[in-house]
């Protein structure tokens, strides 16, 4: 298993916080947002990890993180010229992946919970996580039964159809970059991750897991600070970093 934490983007709404560095590398409490994710990697023995970023922002990351040597692990960086949906980070990592399989993070994703033993037991297809949410039309969501099994994906959907929102934690096998590469880009000129899920979702080689700790998407102020309380009073615990 290889890991990816996608780390690019703008973070337009995080301006002007973001004007002269990276969202991923605001400070959550005592710690770079970026350490989050790569915790996460970390607990589940991931030891070789690429990091994609945007061109302007690389010196920083490579600054502060380096070759991963002092976390026990290697990092390999690749620069995302501009967003064009998330799928395109299996792209850009098409010879980083090779034959491995793969588990990718975003940047901004912030969890509770341990995945170790997911990405230690994932053996192929591709495997998601839900969490139940107030507001379900924000995000893409999944219809399951009680088995778990998916049944539908729908991209911020306009009627009610699950309360469960896909965060930003993905598992999949190799084929993955093939399938990223087949994908036709949506009204809104990107590569959409519904896609890759309901790709597999069609071949029954989809799993779905329950998030049961504290998720944020620290990508506005407000989730911004809830990282903030969410790190300082149940995360420092749990930090291997």
């Amino acid at each position: 298993m290889r890991g990816i934490i996608l780390s690019g983007g703008a973070g337009t709404r995080l301006r002007p916080l973001t004007k002269i560095t990276s969202k991923q590398l605001l400070p959550v409490y005592n710690k770079p947002m970026i350490y989050y994710p790569l915790n996460t990697l970390l607990k589940a023995g991931i030891k070789e990890i690429l990091i994609i970023v945007a061109p302007e922002r690389a010196g920083d990351y490579l600054n502060l993180l380096g070759s991963g040597s002092r976390f026990g692990v290697k990092f390999t960086y690749e620069i995302q010229d501009e967003p064009k949906g998330l799928p395109e980070a299996f792209i850009i990592g098409e010879n980083f992946i090779d034959r491995e399989n793969i588990t990718m993070i975003l940047g901004d994703n912030i969890f509770e919970d341990d995945f170790s033993a997911d990405i230690k037991n994932f053996k192929s297809g591709g495997k998601i996580f839900v969490k139940k949410v107030s507001d379900p039309e924000r995000s893409g969501v999944v219809k399951f039964d009680q088995r778990m099994k998916a049944l539908e994906i729908v991209e911020k959907p306009k009627k009610w159809i699950s309360d469960y929102a896909i965060v930003g934690l993905y598992i999949y096998d190799h084929r993955v970059v093939e399938i990223a590469k087949n994908l036709k880009l949506s009204d809104r000129g990107e590569l959409e991750i519904i896609d890759l899920h309901n790709w597999y979702l069609a071949k029954a080689e989809l799993e779905v897991a329950m998030v049961n700790g504290d998720w944020l998407d620290a990508g506005t102020f407000d989730s911004l600070l809830e990282a903030q309380n969410l790190a300082k009073q149940k995360l420092q615990e749990k930090l291997i970093i």
